[in-house]
């Protein structure tokens, strides 16, 4: 299996950063510049949202899928500037306190100032305190910097992102912060470049949704604009890993999960699983009897209502600055669905209102 086209653009996008509510000032232009080479038309809105069109062939009015991967990460942003400099912070999304005591972080302020995440050393804790990580209010960000020069630099508010370049790893697997979600665009960009070649009757509008983190306002926007004949979300699921029971989790380099559950519309389920069959693509079973937790939540909902489809990719480390992830899984992925795009038909999407 090839290793696929954009596996260093997927480098190079997780070396910049898309807090959630900042996607704008660097992961957005960065996503519409690799989009562009396999778009006709590009859109952004004040969300943030960034959206391609790419047009289908045949005469109009031609089906319109959307593809929705959202472009923000998890982060920090500054609660409030201590004696001596130091900075206190909270959440812009669902960090785990636990794995952040050592971090380095770039505070993004009037300038992009690195940092370090403290906490008390445990030679100076209580004994009951050994026994409980620290709670995020606990720990703080040390610039190094006296505190005069820490108040003229960063503002309350100003966004936190941890600091870490991606790591190659052994075959096609690689390790870094904000794979989730930014390997989805990726798995985007294999499934258009697998279209250059292939006719595909509907129109394509790849969304890349802001605040997903925060509860997927980008996705309603783009969702309630747009209205889109139905929606496939693509975004990441949780790879195996000592201690994951076997049903809730998916082997890496064993293809993308398709999920089945009230939050997807059958026939869409039926036609990607359908497709992986017809096509050899490996892929695995991921089944909810609730919400996914991720855009389809909302795009399902919007209008009068949306079709809805979900492929994960599988990586481990879930809301880490260490998230693995196999490429063979992204390659799969796109070709999963461009295969589904090249076959769909009018008749098909007419057809989703008919359970």
């Amino acid at each position: 299996m090839t290793s696929g086209r954009h596996r260093q653009t997927l480098l190079a996008l997780l070396e910049g950063w898309g807090g959630a509510g900042c996607e704008a000032a660097d992961m957005g232009p960065r996503l519409q510049h690799a989009l562009a080479p396999y778009v006709h038309e590009m859109d952004t809105d004040w969300l943030g949202n960034v959206v391609g069109l790419r047009r289908g062939v045949g005469p109009d009015p031609r089906p319109r899928v959307m593809l929705a991967v959202h472009m923000d990460e998890i982060a920090l942003f500054v609660s409030a500037i201590e004696p001596g400099g130091f900075l206190r912070m909270v959440q812009a999304g669902g960090f785990d306190p636990r794995v952040l005591i050592g971090q380095e972080v770039t505070v993004h302020g009037k300038d992009e100032l690195v940092g370090v995440i403290g906490a008390k050393p445990p030679h100076l804790m209580a004994p009951g305190e050994r026994d409980t990580a620290p709670a995020l209010e606990e720990l703080f960000v040390d610039l190094g910097m006296s505190e005069e020069r820490v108040r003229a630099a960063v503002r309350v508010g100003d966004r936190i992102t941890v600091r870490r370049s991606p790591i190659p790893l052994l075959g096609e697997r690689l390790a870094g912060r904000a794979i989730d979600n930014r390997i989805s665009f990726a798995v985007v960009l294999e499934c258009l470049e697998d279209l250059r070649s292939r006719l595909h009757p509907a129109d394509i509008l790849v969304a890349c949704t802001v605040q997903e983190e925060l509860g997927s306002a980008g996705a309603r926007a783009v969702a309630e604009k747009y209205r889109p004949d139905l929606a496939i979300v693509i975004d990441v699921t949780f790879g195996t890993s000592p201690g994951l029971p076997p049903h809730m989790s998916f082997e890496l380099g064993r293809g993308p999960a398709i999920t089945m559950g009230p939050n997807i519309h059958p026939r869409v389920f039926r036609a990607l699983r359908d497709t992986a069959v017809a096509h050899g693509i490996p892929w695995q079973l991921e089944t909810t009897q609730d919400t996914t937790g991720t855009d389809a939540g909302v795009i399902q909902l919007a209008a009068e209502g949306i079709p809805c489809g979900l492929v994960g990719v599988p990586i481990r480390y879930m809301h880490t600055s260490v998230e693995v992830a196999d490429y063979r899984d992204v390659v799969d992925c796109g070709r999963l669905l461009a295969r589904y795009l090249a076959r769909l038909s009018r008749e098909e999407v007419e057809g989703l209102t008919c359970f």
